[in-house]
């Protein structure tokens, strides 16, 4: 069969409803600047979908720190993989002050965080080597682990059964040339659920291991100042690999992964993604000092966030929504419908309500099933949370009469 051909023929669980979602619930495209507000096909909508949770994309000494950045150094400098010449004094002033701020010995910093987390694995774990992660984790811990030449075991979600039974299985299969790294998440972006850190790392005391998170949705929002999930449920010292992404309460682009200095030092020099590739432009690096600057100064835009949080939710909760068990700043909202139904009721919300929310369906969630998935900010206000809570008690009971129901997807006409 020709590969182009089969690749026609078979687009794949999301590429199936390209013809007629392309642009409106993937892909779509909002204008403006980012905030709680933003304008959708030419019409303002309050936004919940974008992980801006600190509000910083915009602050005004975030985008003089960019601009400024920009200015004094340019896009292209430092020229270079890190290693060979793209090093720079603000690399390593922007590492030690993460590794100081989420209380590790040393920090690496990456160009992305979804490529971060693959090197990572594959530069830890060669074919001796086991690994064990939760079974909802991230796709770039999932595609990881579907990398790794080595044996591999998924537990069932915050299931701490689930994980000693997979780790009394690692125990006995690994070789003495061998060891077990557990992976899971600080908070997992879909559910919202905490990872079960406190757990997780009882049992050290029984099985030989160490233990890597993912906080890409931790870091910033959790903990006493933001420091991360780890602080938050205060195991610290025993999380062995910390990492995160700059993309979340950071509003930015790349990520980095804190650990031991020795263990830093061996990723440095045999992460391939980083050996072979360019460095983190300065500007990027000069805008991330000031975002850590603006969290490591006060609590208040962390606060806030939380402000909004804890009204939303709670607001969901007394109309009967559903919204599963998050301990975060994640807010999903479970409901039942197919696909179609499904969206028809985000384009209801889009088009009648004002409300732009990100849409979750099968093969991410079982069918059957719907989430919408709401993402707070510090930006969002209380007439926002009003209006928000007040539309989902009407769709709500829309979805009860069945006023989604169709097997075709009614667009609106523009």
């Amino acid at each position: 069969m020709d590969i182009f051909k089969k690749l026609t023929e078979r687009p794949g669980p999301l590429g199936q409803y390209s013809s007629y979602a392309h642009g409106y619930f993937m892909f779509p495209t909002l204008d403006g600047d980012i905030s709680n507000r933003m304008k959708f096909r030419g019409e303002e909508k309050i936004v919940w979908s974008l992980n801006n949770y600190l509000g910083l994309a915009n602050h005004p000494e975030v985008r003089e720190a960019d601009a400024k950045g920009s200015t004094d150094f340019g896009l292209a400098r430092p020229m270079g993989a890190r290693m060979m010449s793209g090093d720079s004094p603000y690399h390593q002033q922007l590492e030690n002050e993460l590794s100081e701020f989420v209380q590790k010995e040393d920090t690496f910093l990456l160009n992305y965080g979804y490529q971060g987390v693959i090197s990572i694995l594959d530069c830890l774990l060669d074919r001796h080597d086991i690994l064990v992660y939760d079974a909802e984790s991230h796709a770039c811990i999932v595609d990881g682990a579907r990398l790794h030449m080595g044996k591999r075991f998924a537990f069932k979600h915050n299931d701490m059964d689930s994980l000693e039974k997979q780790l009394e299985h690692a125990s006995k299969l690994v070789s003495d040339n061998g060891g077990i790294l557990v992976v899971t998440e600080g908070v997992f972006g879909m559910s919202g659920n905490q990872g079960n850190l406190k757990d997780i790392v009882a049992f050290k005391k029984k099985y030989k291991f160490r233990l890597f998170i993912d906080d890409a949705h931790g870091f910033g929002v959790m903990g006493p100042k933001g420091e991360g999930t780890h602080m938050e449920q205060q195991v610290q010292n025993e999380v062995d690999i910390y990492f995160s992404t700059f993309a979340k309460s950071m509003a930015s682009i790349g990520a980095f992964v804190s650990a031991n200095k020795n263990i830093i030092t061996y990723l440095r020099y045999n992460m391939r993604s980083q050996i072979y590739a360019k460095s983190l432009p300065l500007p990027l690096v000069i805008g991330d000092l000031k975002r850590l600057e603006l969290i490591k100064r006060s609590t208040e835009h962390k606060d806030k966030l939380w402000n909004v949080v804890n009204k939303l939710q709670s607001g969901l909760k007394a109309r009967g929504l559903n919204i599963g068990t998050t301990n975060s700043c994640v807010t999903p909202v479970y409901l039942q419908g197919n696909v179609p139904e499904a969206a028809n009721l985000i384009i209801d919300l889009r088009e009648n309500y004002g409300i732009f929310c990100s849409l979750v369906v099968y093969p991410v969630i079982p069918k059957g099933e719907i989430m919408i998935r709401i993402v707070a900010s510090a930006n969002h206000t209380d007439e926002d949370i009003q209006r928000t809570l007040d539309a989902f008690s009407e769709i709500k009971q829309k979805l009860n009469d069945k006023y989604y129901s169709s097997e075709e997807v009614i667009f609106p006409d523009k």
